[in-house]
């Protein structure tokens, strides 16, 4: 049992310095704003399938995948369904909007793998991010970095690029995507069909 205790404290130290260093990566922030975060965090492990967040519910909690994978889905009338983003390691999942505005999300959130995940409750959050400045520039540099540039980006890239570029510059950004996720989802993230994929797949090994 201590053997069990020294590795689960081990995991998590190193969770907590990968989740750190993903933050400074987007702004420098103090080792006391830091721990005032730390204090507000839950590190927990869930299942393959298992919804953090179902499409109608009002979100309440920000999401940091340390290890795993996450989709972000809504579906339609007619109960298909399409990949709105896949998140992987030291990335933020969540739904902001239905946080910020207390309304049902658009969207669900499934882990796709065993995940371990840093759960942050929103309201909490966004108190410590008005309280501290470093914080404040934190979460502003997210906002921009994935709110702004990233999703311009992706918006061009659907309409601009190729499903074949758009599949490579995955690869590229996200190497053994292929070998984690399935090619549905990928196939869906991309907004193609899977035969599509598959396609494109035997194209480029040729």
């Amino acid at each position: 049992m201590a053997k069990f205790q020294n590795i689960q404290l081990i995991n998590e130290e190193q969770y907590l310095s990968e989740f750190k260093t993903t933050i400074r990566n987007y702004h420098p922030i103090s080792e006391e704003s830091f721990s005032l975060l730390v204090s507000l965090i839950h590190i927990q492990t869930i299942n393959k399938s298992e919804f953090l967040l179902k499409e109608g519910q009002i979100s309440k909690t920000l999401y940091f995948i340390c290890k795993g994978a996450i989709i972000a889905y809504f579906s339609d009338e007619q109960a298909n369904t399409y990949n709105k983003n896949i998140f992987l390691e030291y990335q933020f999942a969540g739904s902001t909007v239905s946080a910020l505005l207390k309304i049902p999300s658009q969207f669900t959130l499934q882990a796709i793998e065993d995940t371990t995940i840093i759960s942050i409750n929103h309201e909490k959050y966004k108190e410590l991010i008005n309280q501290r400045n470093d914080l404040k520039d934190f979460y502003i540099a997210y906002l921009e970095k994935n709110w702004v540039v990233d999703k311009e980006q992706r918006e061009i890239s659907l309409v601009m690029e190729t499903a074949s570029v758009r599949y490579l510059k995955m690869l590229a950004k996200h190497p053994g995507i292929d070998k984690r996720i399935s090619l549905q989802h990928i196939a869906s993230h991309l907004g193609i069909t899977p035969t599509q994929l598959s396609r494109i797949r035997k194209e480029i090994k040729k």
